[in-house]
């Protein structure tokens, strides 16, 4: 299992079309630490042009993409169009 497949199932349970989660909701359905780089809104990015960003992978996956929430640790995952 990826680091971040839990992070897909999660989200592929989900109703919600919006879902926001804190920092520490992530590294707790992960069981891991987020990277320092998590703050940063290219981490959250979905596009499909970047290698190598498999986080990525878990919510597009799921059907959603990520937005960061600028200075407040938290990250809004929004279905997809």
């Amino acid at each position: 299992m990826a680091k971040y497949d839990p992070l897909r199932d999660y989200l592929r349970k989900q109703q919600l079309s919006v879902i926001e989660l804190s920092f520490k909701d992530v590294e707790e359905i992960i069981g891991d630490s987020l990277p320092r780089s998590a703050v940063s809104p290219q981490w959250w990015a979905n596009t499909t042009e970047w290698s190598g960003h498999v986080q990525r992978e878990s919510w597009r996956a799921a059907g959603y993409d990520a937005f960061l929430i600028a200075g407040k640790s938290r990250v809004r995952f929004q279905k997809s169009l």
